[in-house]
């Protein structure tokens, strides 16, 4: 698709059309500063239950007194707990005694490392649900190593595409960010055909690793026979800090490690430990109520706008941008506009964090990440903001103020960025 439903020109690096406003990554990291100090205004005036985060990623640092002084000290510390740390990620991402484990600073990162480390040169073969994509950090991993990416969905044969394009890395997206979900059945047989033609395989499980197992009854990341194994640590039930753990084959782990050393996207002793005890923590029950709240504001939003496009995930809803801002355009009498719809959907998230403490990706999130209107609770935060019917009608609010000033470019920059705009 080389355009979205308004014409606007798809930015293949992301997926989604870039506007005049959010034309860059650049853009989106001055979207992104503004947000944290709207965020952090609102914690200083109000306190820090003012804010509801719905990204998905609850982001704590679990570590107490005694691992600041002990574990997070960079140069004995992660002597200390790296045996402890190799057991509980071996255990989480289901591998044996014979697996290794480390530590990246963002999962991207050793998403990134291991394209850089393990592609030889050769076109990398991704393997998505149908419908869906690679994350951003497989795409920019191949921009960076130099290979072509070939994309291949779920339901397509991916033993055709492994023994046409030879790959040396196969990387299968189990879980994407939109919560689109590959059955195990067909994660493993491409894990079977990456082995037969002799190449590694990567299972990016950000969500998987938990979403899978506690909510499908998946089969635990390794035992699907994958060389490595990848998932956040504040993602699906995991409370933080934000870091990658990966699991698996040392063979195949320790060039990754190595390569994200070079480049400094190692995480340092304290992520690590809290990465370790973010796993020792881990409570299936936190990710069943996540699920459960996130029910409750899919129904609240489909009665607001209808099944049509409020997509249910196993974590709360998801609105695609463009019928985000089909219900903007609808709602400002206008038909079309050179604002596009990421663009509206980063205002339409600015205005609920300002006015209503929702904290979204759609202000949070990264360079490249999705623009989709996302809204996954994470513990508490539904109760935080007075309940799902509240956040449904703050958000009807915010649409149609977005839609009353979507001719003011103005003002859209204002929100967006703030007085320097």
């Amino acid at each position: 698709m080389t355009a979205d439903r308004f014409g606007n020109p798809i930015d293949p690096g992301v997926g989604y059309a870039r506007g005049t406003l959010i034309g860059s990554s650049a853009d989106e990291v001055r979207r992104l500063r503004h947000a944290q100090t709207v965020a952090g205004a609102r914690v200083t005036e109000r306190g820090p239950d003012s804010i509801a985060i719905f990204t998905g990623n609850s982001r704590y640092f679990p570590l107490d007194g005694d691992d600041i002084v002990t574990l997070c000290e960079e140069w004995v510390g992660p002597g200390l707990f790296k045996d402890r740390l190799r057991d509980v990620a071996v255990d989480h991402l289901g591998g044996g005694d014979h697996d290794d484990a480390a530590v990246f600073n963002r999962t991207s990162a050793g998403i990134v490392a291991t394209v850089l480390a393990l592609s030889n040169g050769r076109p990398v073969v991704s393997v998505v649900p149908d419908g869906d994509r690679s994350h951003a950090s497989v795409v920019r991993g191949c921009r960076l190593a130099g290979v072509p990416l070939v994309e291949v969905e779920g339901s397509s044969d991916s033993a055709v595409s492994i023994a046409e394009h030879r790959p040396h890395l196969v990387v299968v997206t189990t879980v994407t960010s939109t919560l689109s979900r590959l059955e195990d059945m067909t994660t493993q047989t491409a894990v079977v055909a990456a082995k037969a033609g002799g190449a590694v395989t990567l299972l990016d499980e950000a969500y998987g690793a938990r979403l899978r197992t506690v909510l499908h009854d998946g089969a635990p990341s390794l035992s699907l026979c994958a060389d490595l194994s990848i998932t956040n640590a504040d993602k699906a039930g995991l409370s933080g800090p934000r870091a990658g753990i990966m699991a698996g084959a040392p063979d195949a782990l320790i060039p990754v490690v190595a390569q994200a050393a070079e480049l400094g996207m190692e995480a340092r002793a304290p992520i690590a430990a809290g990465a370790m005890r973010s796993l020792e923590a881990f409570a299936p029950d936190m990710l069943r109520e996540e699920a459960r709240d996130g029910r409750a504001i899919a129904d609240v939003l489909a009665g607001l706008f209808g099944n049509a496009i409020v997509h249910r995930s196993d974590l709360g809803p998801m609105i695609h941008e463009e019928d985000v801002h089909q219900l903007v355009l609808d709602r400002s009498g206008i038909n079309r506009t050179d604002i596009v719809p990421a663009e509206t959907s980063a205002a339409i998230g600015m205005l609920l964090l300002r006015s209503h403490g929702v904290l979204s990706t759609n202000t949070h999130g990264q360079p490249g990440g999705r623009v989709s209107l996302r809204l996954k609770p994470t513990p508490g935060a539904v109760v935080r903001v007075g309940g799902a019917a509240v956040l449904g009608d703050a958000l009807n609010a915010t649409i149609d103020e977005v839609a009353e000033n979507l001719t003011d470019k103005r003002w859209l920059a204002t929100l967006l960025f703030g007085s320097d705009a």
